[in-house]
């Protein structure tokens, strides 16, 4: 089994190939860690018994706050390391947690590399977020008895129908996981039909309600306000935009300012993939606009008072930045949404009070966004034209945005708690039950 999965695995990789290289000269992906993908891997305190987590992108890496700080408290006299996917996540991870944890690029699935990967990180704990599980990395643990965890579990709709198609082959995968923290019930029963063994499938909700910060002040907000020359005027933001989504925005905000009631409307659009950051600033000045990029102004810490900038668009084309951008806003509309793209995390403008808008693309939240519609704590729209009708009411009613966003922080706060459950499960596999 393992020498066919490596076969099939080199003839993916000839095949993709010609994309590696296409991003790597293009959006400059994949410069990297190559030596880490091959397994070559250290610990800083490899005397110590480890737990490694695994997290593809930002997403998922951006979910494990919690989970890695309860664990560093918890279990102290473990070292903690953290694998990453992509370099959007790399990057994250490495803000989070290189200052107390390795932080590495998860090795490729060959079983030669997992072997050499196994041996230099010497796992007691396999953490892996949401649904990243490997063939070879799961075969490998079960021989070498290393538990392996789902924590965070979710298997969106188009997942699903893809692992039913294989569902010999998946049953085989994930009868190997050792336990499953899935995220609602639905998640569980989806991980239970493709194949984890049911006694092993645990509901413990989602972790991402936990690392959403109910607050009403961000660090840095006011920094970047000043720094941006945003005073009493109302901020719209469109976060964690892709692509197809900034144009919309653009024609909805052009088609508010013609009215005198939106006069004093800005709006700032911060894309989701840091590659798309030109492209976006292009567009933007294409639709007739004056642009101010944030990176800009940013470096060179100055305010941007002039006339001809205060009716400027906003591209926010940093990273780490998007929490202090909601922070200021007076409506947002999360991206990812208004195209078939799955969606972005909605649950840290809502946690900030903020009223919350989305579009009906959003198969990689359905809980969350069940949740928050099921109490009125957001707000679906199904296009441009929805789109521009519910800014009007929001702007024009700021009593009804204010209803919003009150409920969808009450959603928020009424869901925490994955943290405490996990790591209640995760203790009774390393033999620390509370």
């Amino acid at each position: 089994m393992r020498f066919v999965l490596d076969v099939l695995y080199v003839l993916a990789a000839l095949i993709y190939s010609p994309v590696v290289v296409y991003r790597t000269v293009r959006h400059k992906r994949y410069r990297t860690g190559w030596a880490q993908r091959f397994g070559k891997i250290s610990r800083r305190s490899p005397a110590k018994r480890c737990i490694w987590l695994h997290a593809v992108s930002m997403g998922e890496v951006n979910a494990a706050k919690t989970i890695v700080a309860e664990l560093a408290r918890r279990f102290g006299d473990f070292e903690i390391v953290v694998s990453t996917t992509t370099d959007t996540g790399f990057a994250r991870a490495i803000t989070l947690f290189s200052k107390d944890h390795e932080v590495f690029y998860f090795p490729f699935d060959f079983s030669r590399v997992m072997r050499r990967a196994f041996d230099n990180i010497q796992p007691a704990i396999c953490l892996l977020m949401e649904l990243e599980v490997w063939p070879n990395f799961v075969g490998l643990a079960q021989r070498r008895n290393v538990p392996v965890v789902v924590i965070n579990g979710r298997i969106s709709d188009r997942g699903f129908s893809r692992y039913r198609r294989i569902r010999p082959f998946a049953r085989r995968v994930f009868r190997k996981v050792s336990l499953v923290l899935a995220q609602t019930d639905e998640y569980a029963e989806r991980f239970r039909a493709i194949g984890a063994v049911a006694e092993k499938v645990v509901v413990t909700g989602s972790l991402k309600y936990d690392t959403a910060q109910i607050t009403d002040k961000v660090k840095g907000a006011d920094a970047l306000a000043a720094q941006l020359g945003l005073g009493g005027q109302r901020l719209w933001v469109a976060g964690a935009t892709g692509p197809g989504e900034e144009k919309i925005v653009l024609d909805v905000f052009a088609h508010l300012r013609q009215s005198d009631r939106f006069e004093d409307l800005r709006l700032a659009i911060v894309p989701r993939k840091p590659e798309r950051f030109d492209e976006v600033a292009q567009l933007i000045e294409q639709s007739g606009f004056h642009l101010i990029r944030y990176s800009e102004v940013k470096k060179e810490a100055t305010e941007t008072k002039e006339k001809s900038q205060m009716d400027a668009v906003i591209l926010g084309d940093t990273m780490g930045d998007l929490r202090k951008f909601y922070c200021l806003a007076t409506v947002i509309f999360v991206g990812r949404s208004l195209v078939p793209m799955g969606g972005s995390d909605m649950m840290e403008a809502a946690a900030l009070g903020k009223c919350t808008i989305f579009g009906p693309h959003t198969f990689n939240f359905k809980q969350t966004v069940d949740s928050l519609l099921a109490d009125e704590g957001a707000i679906l729209v199904k296009d441009q034209q929805e789109l521009l009708q519910v800014m009007q009411k929001c702007l024009l009613e700021p009593e009804y945005a204010d209803k919003i966003a009150r409920r969808g922080r009450e959603v928020i706060r009424k869901n925490q708690g994955a943290t405490a459950r996990s790591i209640e499960q995760i203790g009774r596999l390393l033999g620390r039950p509370q």
